[in-house]
């Protein structure tokens, strides 16, 4: 009976299996008529019109192939006849060249994704046209990628670089017209690299240097320019073409296993470097029709593998030595169109049929060879270094007239400088007696310079930093009524206020102690009056007032702001405000202001400013939900005033830390209401002991991160609930007990895990292991983009 049981479980075992398997070769079946469909019948794919079998069975031709393993497709391989050899192509459908205008390469994509074990997809010469879509990431699997000889325009999706088991990527004969990406270095197999003959323009990346097992690199036939890297890294790589393209620099320092390096046609200048004489691995070495001069190195001759040698058309001159020796396999020598003298080398005569010797155009003293008289040689020569000495002088006389007109503009703004500070004299005077010692020295606060991308926010369309007067903050308040209270911290207290051409501002008073120096608080106020960026909340002004009516010992001081009218973002993470509730995108879109605005706080002035009390009640949101950053750079504003009171004798708050009553009222009246419950974890709340590194600031927005993940109720429980919760985000059922259901509905899989991945590295307790903000800003980017393309997929999905 037992033998009975077993051989019934065989039978049935089987049986699933053919199924399964049967079922598997019809949805792949489906799938490649979708294919065929989507590519518009070539005639390549003809032989599917009438074959019943299975495709893993198909005979391959020789413009198609289909391979497969343990029933799965892992191969694809179709070239078809449409060339892209068109010179008008613009973009669009063309006639009996591409794919109609009905084709989507979107769609394409998508359905290709679907075979989920494709190794290789070779798509040439098909009439594809289009951008290639983001999505093209979701072929994971490959190892070799060719979509040659096709219409593909625009840029190379970054996303690419997510392919890591990618070995060969080939785009060649394209019609690509934006830079390499700079994220190519993500793929650790990558070993071929060909995107010859499209338009491609920019630098070459540096990145490309830190794939060490390249073996080729063909960026031939494109409009690159700029400076080639040292390859020397690279000590896998054989092939170098870089033909036909706009590289100015000097010749690059080559990889010793290099075999073929073809650099001709480029605009490369100076002389051919020594160092080409431990190439011993070189056969086939290209560098005609570039600047280059000088006398080429005569170990370059005598190569032991080199067998094509091509200098042709440079200013190459001097005379070569008599005594050069060639190696035994140089068969091809091209050094015509030259400047050369003097006598051609025994071994380049020309005399033997072995090897074929051009070098005509030069004037060297071989008669019958088509030589310029020596003259013109010497003339190029005298030509390039009067050219060169005029150049030096063009130089210096340049530099001297540039040293003049800074001098004269140094002299200008002294002046004044000088006329402007003559009023505060005492003051400055005052501000050296008391020698204050603080984190960032006033000097460097008054002459800070800003970096590109001030220079490019600058103050154009921004509010002009001014000084108010007591009396216009006091009809700006309602002489500072209850009505225009919006909360009280240690520091003082916030109030909403309209100016007198109907500008509302948020008002903030300070309480400072009077042994502060004023000249020093001046000096930081114009400091951050001056940081103009679309997501911080701009400081329009300030006022200084002589003293506090119940404190002989401090001066009041009113710091004045633009006002956000539209909450902040924990309020629109609540649940106590349904209506508002952002979803993930939103919540994303708003994470990527914040992260811009504190990466231009540590990286766009200089000295940087850390230590910015991110949490999710400082990010304001205007009427059209762009996020704004308020209340940085106030541990720098208050550092003297802690310090003295840290001292003893200072003024003492009767508010309690949790009532801290931030910029994050600002536009919000009624909130410091809620205010009265303390939240426990460091980055929801101010934290006593101030952090006052970069460390810190992404430590903080790794709660903000966290708190985005799972909403301010959960957060609520305390910062060691939440990073002992981190481990939940590993499984589903994790994800779905602890993250805010708006997010889980909202969210695809892949955008949430790179979220959780990088609020893991935020939060990390050591500080040198946590990321930049330039990392973080990069994975938010990211992220949102995967979401982008999840959404815009969905919505796909639901119209289809």
């Amino acid at each position: 009976m037992g033998y009975f049981y077993l051989l019934v479980l065989v039978l049935f075992s089987r049986s699933c299996f053919f199924q399964t398997t049967k079922g598997l070769q019809a949805y792949q079946a489906q799938l490649f008529l979708q294919i065929r469909k989507h590519l518009e019948y070539p005639s390549q794919l003809q032989i599917l019109d009438n074959y019943s079998g299975s495709l893993c069975d198909l005979a391959a031709t020789a413009h198609m192939m289909i391979s497969c393993q343990d029933n799965f497709v892992t191969e694809l391989k179709i070239r078809g006849d449409k060339l892209a050899n068109v010179s008008g192509f613009n973009g669009y459908a063309i006639h009996n060249k591409t794919l109609s205008e009905t084709f989507s390469i979107n769609s394409l994509v998508t359905t290709l994704t679907r075979l989920t074990s494709l190794r290789v997809l070779s798509l040439v010469s098909l009439g594809i046209w289009g951008p290639l879509p983001d999505k093209i990431h979701r072929l994971y699997s490959l190892e070799l990628l060719d979509l040659s000889s096709n219409f593909m325009f625009g840029s190379i999706p970054p996303q690419i670089s997510r392919m890591v088991k990618l070995q060969t990527l080939a785009l060649d004969c394209n019609y690509f017209n934006d830079t390499i990406p700079d994220t190519l270095d993500s793929l650790s197999n990558l070993s071929v690299l060909s995107l010859r003959g499209n338009h491609l323009k920019g630098q070459f990346p540096s990145s490309i240097c830190r794939i060490s097992s390249l073996t080729d690199i063909a960026l031939c036939h494109n409009k690159l320019s700029g400076e080639l890297p040292d390859f020397s890294s690279l000590t896998r790589l054989r092939v170098l073409d870089v033909r036909e393209n706009q590289f100015d620099s000097q010749l690059p320092v080559m990889p010793r296993g290099l075999v073929t390096a073809l650099l001709g046609k480029n605009l490369f200048s100076g002389e051919i470097p020594a160092q080409v004489g431990i190439l011993t691995h070189l056969q086939h070495l290209d560098l005609s029709f570039n600047h280059l001069s000088g006398t080429p190195p005569s170990a370059l001759f005598d190569l032991p593998n080199v067998s094509y040698l091509n200098l042709a058309s440079n200013v190459l001159s001097g005379s070569l030595p008599e005594q050069i020796t060639c190696g035994s396999k140089l068969g091809f020598v091209d050094i015509s169109s030259n400047k050369l003298v003097g006598k051609l080398p025994s071994c380049l005569d020309n005399t033997s049929d072995k090897r074929a010797v051009k070098f005509g155009g030069n004037c060297l003293s071989s008669e019958g060879h088509q030589q310029h008289q020596i003259s013109y040689c010497k003339e190029a020569n005298t030509r390039k270094s009067g050219r060169k000495i005029a150049f030096l002088i063009a130089i210096i006389v340049g530099s001297i007239l540039l040293l003049m007109i800074l001098a004269f503009g140094v002299l200008f703004l002294s002046r004044r400088c000088f006329q402007r500070k003559t009023l505060e004299t005492h003051i400055q005077q005052k501000a050296v007696q008391e020698n204050p010692t603080t984190g960032i020295s006033p000097d460097i606060l008054a002459n800070a310079r800003f970096i590109s991308e001030v220079m490019k926010l600058g103050t154009q369309g921004s509010p002009v930093s001014r000084l108010f007067s007591l009396e216009e903050l006091e009809e700006a308040t309602n002489n500072f009524d209850s009505s225009m209270f919006m909360g009280e911290s240690p520091a003082g207290k916030l109030y909403k206020g309209r100016l007198e051409n109907g500008t509302y501002v948020a008002v903030r008073s300070l309480n400072l102690l009077k042994r502060y120096s004023i000249q020093n608080l001046k000096v930081r106020l114009d400091f951050f009056s001056k940081l103009h960026h679309p997501h911080l909340v701009s400081l329009l002004g300030h006022c200084i007032d002589g003293g506090v009516q119940d404190d002989p010992f401090a001066n009041k001081v009113f710091l004045v702001y633009e006002y956000v009218p539209n909450g902040n973002y924990r309020m629109h993470l609540s649940e106590s405000c349904p209506e508002k509730i952002l979803n993930w995108s939103d919540r994303l879109a708003i994470l990527i202001d914040v992260a811009k605005a504190v990466h231009f706080l540590h990286t766009g002035v200089i000295p940087g400013v850390y230590n910015n009390r991110l949490k999710t009640n400082n990010i304001l949101l205007d009427e059209h939900r762009i996020a704004k950053l308020c209340d940085y750079g106030m541990s720098i504003i208050l550092e003297d005033n802690e310090k003295l009171e840290a001292k003893g004798g200072g003024l003492k708050s009767r508010y309690p830390y949790f009532q801290l009553a931030t910029m994050n009222e600002i536009g919000l009246p009624s909130l410091h209401k809620r205010m009265d419950m303390p939240l426990k974890h460091s980055n929801l709340n101010f934290c006593c002991s101030q952090r006052q590194t970069l460390e810190d600031d992404v430590y903080n927005f790794g709660f903000i991160l966290l708190e985005s993940l799972v909403g301010p109720i959960v957060s609520g429980k305390g910062e060691t609930f939440l990073l002992n919760e981190m481990a939940s985000f590993g499984s589903q059922d994790g994800r779905k007990r602890i993250v805010d259901p708006a997010v889980l509905m909202t969210s695809s899989q892949e955008s949430l895990s790179i979220i959780v991945s990088i609020t893991r590295k935020c939060t990390c307790p050591e500080p040198s292991s946590r990321p930049s903000f330039e990392d973080v800003l990069w994975n938010l980017q990211y992220a949102a983009q995967v979401q982008a393309t999840a959404d815009a997929d969905q919505k796909s999905d639901s119209t289809s």
